[in-house]
């Protein structure tokens, strides 16, 4: 199935007092390249949240968010300081004995002095915590796999308009190639009888210099790649082997895309190059440009 690397997906996932939500939006990129952003708890969760985001996509820019609530009471505990606290005690009798002053030490006032009570975050279970990180992401992935895959078909289908499109321009190319030569033979006929007259017009060196002529703008190897490479293109759109049997798509479709893309503008240059046709210079260059905006919009293809 042709997929677009565009697209997004949200999931929350709650169980009890924690809820877990994933955002994940992919934009095209030749390789995959996850970049994240999630709770510092989180940190050590990294290699399992790039294997599960693997499971769903091979290219792609994707940058993932996660935001995690824990709204229990049992998140956050007290610690008591019991050895910093004898310390605050000792240091305090010495200094009443060492200034003479009355020991007024009250519990009060010394909870209120440093480091006696501390608060530390209680860790959640880290494998009930992976499982609803786990679950958000799934969910956004499969909804983003549902746009790409929704973008994807407009793209197949727009892709599919523009070979139409080439296939036309290939054709009048080719009907037109041996009209160029004709009337080429036509002038140069025409301009050596003018100069020098039926009596010393030379057949043979006429027919020797059409064919030179027509050597130089052949371009039928050129059409013949160039119909190979999009129906090769067309195939892979329609997901057909060449036989008309389905086509078994593997990873790498978007790579194979651009390649024939690359290989179709290289044949049209080629064209571009040896006419010198108005008609088929305006055709050549509709081609091109046709060309261009295929292999523009192959680059968003997974």
């Amino acid at each position: 199935m042709i997929k677009s690397m565009t697209g997004f997906g949200r999931s929350e996932v709650a169980q009890a007092d924690r809820k877990v939500t994933v955002e994940i939006k992919s934009v095209n990129n030749r390789y995959l390249d996850v970049s994240m952003k999630m709770p510092r708890q989180f940190n050590s969760m990294e290699a399992q949240i790039r294997a599960e985001l693997k499971k769903y996509l091979q290219r792609g820019k994707v940058d993932i968010y996660i935001s995690y609530q824990d709204l229990s009471s049992t998140d956050v505990a007290v610690k008591y300081n019991k050895a910093v606290a004898a310390e605050y005690v000792d240091f305090l009798r010495k200094m009443g004995e060492d200034f003479n002053l009355d020991n007024d030490i009250r519990v009060s006032s010394l909870a209120r002095l440093p480091e006696i009570f501390t608060t530390e975050d209680v860790s959640a279970d880290e494998t009930e915590l992976w499982g609803l990180v786990q679950s958000a992401i799934d969910g956004a992935a499969e909804k983003l796999m549902e746009t790409r895959t929704r973008e994807g078909e407009f793209l197949r289908k727009d892709l599919l308009s523009k070979l139409d499109g080439m296939d036309q321009c290939v054709d009048f190319i080719s009907e037109k190639a041996p009209e160029i030569v004709k009337s080429y033979q036509d002038k140069l006929h025409a301009k050596v009888e003018e100069l020098l007259g039926t009596f010393n017009m030379d057949e043979n060196r006429i027919l020797q210099e059409v064919t030179i002529y027509a050597d130089k703008i052949c371009v039928d190897e050129e059409l013949v790649r160039l119909r190979s490479h999009i129906q090769a293109t067309r195939l892979i759109l329609e997901e057909k082997s060449a036989d008309g049997k389905p086509l078994q798509m593997d990873e790498g479709v978007g790579r194979k895309l651009d390649f024939l893309a690359q290989e179709m503008n290289r044949e049209s240059i080629t064209i571009l190059s040896k006419t010198d046709d108005l008609e088929v210079s305006n055709r050549g260059i509709e081609l091109k440009t046709t060309i261009e905006k295929v292999r523009e919009q192959i680059q968003n293809i997974e």
